[in-house]
């Protein structure tokens, strides 16, 4: 006996489940960019506010007040809106001499931690920035930014050299 392989159109139905939302989607924060692009980005003199915050990382306070430091990593956040750099793994965290004297040498905002620590001199730095101690070490630069794949070194009047 033959099986019936079509159903007859009225007894067919089908579901829709469309929803209808007033509200702007959310957009999310570019994640990738070409080389190129990211380093325009990278290379464009940082904000007056930005440059204010890098210099509190000497001052204290900030290495056991975490609030403290979730708030320089939103100031970074506002700085580059068109690429996510810290979730992203690229950037690896800020180097800049320490001026709280011997024997101390530099200070480190270390995202993979989100820290605040300051290294004596000869002590191992975390997460590849030991590239950039030499640089921050000398005091030339306010500070240097280290990525994974470059250095940025920030002058007083946030001027950028990207190494």
């Amino acid at each position: 006996m033959p099986k019936i392989m079509l159903k007859n159109a009225t007894e067919t139905k089908s579901e829709t489940n469309n929803t209808l939302s007033l509200t702007k989607p959310v957009e999310k924060t570019k994640t990738t960019v070409d080389t190129l692009t990211l380093q325009r980005i990278l290379r464009k003199k940082r904000s007056q506010k930005y440059m204010e915050a890098m210099k509190s990382l000497d001052a204290g306070g900030h290495v056991h007040n975490q609030e403290k430091v979730n708030e320089l990593i939103n100031i970074i956040r506002e700085e580059f809106p068109e690429v996510e750099l810290i979730n992203s793994g690229m950037f690896l965290g800020i180097l800049a001499k320490c001026y709280l004297g011997f024997p101390y040498e530099v200070h480190t905002l270390s995202f993979s931690f989100s820290i605040i620590e300051h290294y004596k001199k000869g002590q191992t730095l975390p997460d590849g920035m030991e590239k950039a101690r030499a640089m921050a070490a000398r005091g030339v630069y306010e500070y240097i930014e280290v990525y994974t794949d470059y250095c940025c070194a920030v002058s007083s009047d946030g001027t950028v050299s990207m190494i």
